[in-house]
């Protein structure tokens, strides 16, 4: 008798919750665990940090010029408007991820209606 063989239905969201919620869950939980202990000016902090900034700008440009399937519908002149008006909000809501992301979702969808027009 397996795991799974209790209810196979449930078999996809019990494998979802024990190898893709549990696993990270944990490391989350220790990650918050070792936050309170660093200090937010240390070079070590910086660098990751700076690191991380790199990596999210990388996989922005690579979505902006190389799109994948739906998003390549847009133009790219569509799509660097959306960065650069998604950049301006940003900006502009005193550093909002939230309204940047809503900025530049919309100027995307309305170019793509307009070009489709």
């Amino acid at each position: 008798m397996s795991l799974f063989s209790a209810d196979p239905t449930l078999a996809p969201y019990l494998a979802l919750i024990l190898f893709g919620f549990l696993p990270s869950e944990i490391w989350r939980a220790l990650a918050v665990v070792v936050a309170r202990r660093i200090d937010e000016d240390s070079e070590l902090f910086l660098f990751v940090r700076s690191v991380a900034t790199v990596l999210l700008v990388g996989v922005v440009v690579k979505i902006v010029l190389l799109p994948s399937r739906e998003l390549s519908v847009a133009p790219v002149w569509a799509r660097g408007g959306a960065l650069a008006v998604a950049a301006a909000a940003f900006f502009a809501t005193r550093r909002s991820v939230f309204a940047a992301i809503v900025a530049g979702e919309a100027v995307v969808i309305f170019s793509v209606w307009w070009w489709a027009r």
